[in-house]
Parts: C-alpha cells; structure tokens; sequence
C-alpha cells in the first residue's frame, strides 16, 4: 500500500475571535505558501474589544482522500435507482460512518460518498480555499452532504419517505460535534431521492418521438420518476399534483 494522501485544505477551528491574518500566516507559513479564507470576518471583528496575548490551542482537520467513499462489497451492483441525497451532514464525517449510520436505521446499504469540491477534494459546506478559519463558535456552521445507496427497495423507500432522520450523539465521533452550537439541529440530516445526469423521460419513453431529455425528477411518492418540460405540465397541471415541486440536477 503507498502513502495515504490528504486534501490540500485544512479547517482550522477554535481560533481567537480577535486573531489577526497576518498571525495566521505567520503561523502556518512554516508549512509552506498558504490563503487564509476568513469568513464574515469584518462584521464579527467589530464586536470585540482589543486582544491580550494568550496562548491558545486551536483544532486542525485534514481530509484523508480514501475518506471520501466507502464500497460495502464490490460483489454487489450498484442501482443508481436506490441512491439517496443526505443533506446536513455533520462534518467531516467520513463515508463509512455514514454508511453504518445509515444501514443502522434503514438496513442493506451498499455503499456511501461524501460530496467533495472540485479543487481540493475537501467536503463541501466548509469554505473554499486551502486554509479555513472557524472564526467564531457563535455563528450558524454549514453542513456537509452526501449520497447512500441502498441494495433493498424497500430500505429506498423508508429512507426518502422519512425525509428526516436524527442521529444519536454516539453516532458521530466527539471530535465533529463537541463544538456545535446547535447539536440537536446539526445531527439531523435530510433525504431525498438523488438526482441523475443525462436521464430520459420515463412518462413518454414508449411513445413515437418520445423519450426527451429529463431534466426534471418528482420525488413524490406518487410519480418518483423523471418528466421532460412537456410530459411535467401536462402530468402535474391538475390540482392533485400541481403542489409537487421537481428536483433538478445541479450544475
């Protein structure tokens, strides 16, 4: 096995609220050529009173790569019609630990991945650039999010139509809730269907001409499938649908 390779960005947490810049760049310069992205950093500066020299520990989290996604059993296939959206992931949370999360409340995961940015490969919802600053526990932080798929039907099912599931404080590693300002709110994470690239509408697939381009999916219980512009009026422009609302594949 070769060496294990981690994000180019780190979170850094637990900082003084009154800590300047140019102390984080001499701090973390002995590392190598660093940006300090500082969120709302103006606006909660003014708050405070002048800083006293005090020395202060603060939280590093680096990302291992690997960390990202977790395969239950590369013997079983994967069903891209059983995957779910996990909104609200706490961070940074690892795929396995979703995955055992996960299959503890609706049972025959397949596998699990944790949304990442582009650039760095860092789970998103943390701000993006190569060092981030947690200015201050008092405002809101943003979650992560994820993507399970399921083996059973049935567990798809339970999952999408509980929408909400709360996880237990031992669910996730003290490190990653021991300074959340809400930990109640921040365990609770939402599920909804995940949407694919690329799909054809499944209301007129069979007939002539048909099959268009889907760039609409309704993830009521009701339809579960995905309409083309045309196929989605006319199928939800009578008042027992017209309350459905689609998801669309993001950019």
């Amino acid at each position: 096995m070769g060496p294990e390779i981690y994000s180019r960005k780190v979170f850094v947490g637990g900082l003084p609220i009154d800590i300047e810049e140019d102390e984080l760049v001499e701090t973390f310069a002995r590392f190598g050529p660093l940006v300090v992205d500082w969120p709302n950093k103006n606006e909660t500066k003014s708050y405070f009173p002048p800083k006293e020299t005090v020395i202060q520990k603060v939280q590093i989290r680096p990302w291992r790569l690997a960390d990202a996604d977790y395969l239950v059993d590369v013997n079983v296939p994967i069903n891209l019609r059983r995957v779910v959206f996990v909104g609200g992931v706490p961070r940074p949370i690892r795929a396995v630990e979703l995955a055992h999360i996960m299959d503890r409340l609706y049972g025959s995961v397949a596998c699990a991945g944790i949304d990442t940015d582009v650039e760095y490969k860092y789970p998103k919802g943390a701000p993006s650039d190569h060092l981030n600053m947690e200015i201050t526990r008092k405002k809101t932080k943003k979650a992560g999010a994820g993507r399970v798929a399921f083996t059973n039907y049935n567990s798809y099912m339970k999952a999408i139509t509980e929408r909400y599931a709360q996880l237990s404080h031992g669910e996730v590693e003290k490190r990653n809730t021991a300074d959340l300002t809400n930990l109640n709110q921040a365990l609770q994470v939402e599920m909804k269907p995940y949407v694919l690239d690329d799909q054809i509408c499944e209301e007129c697939i069979r007939e002539p001409n048909g099959g268009r381009h889907a760039p609409f999916f309704c993830p009521h219980l009701e339809c579960l499938q995905y309409y083309c512009e045309s196929c989605w009026t006319s199928m939800h422009g009578s008042p027992l649908r017209e309350h459905h609302k689609p998801l669309v594949k993001e950019a």
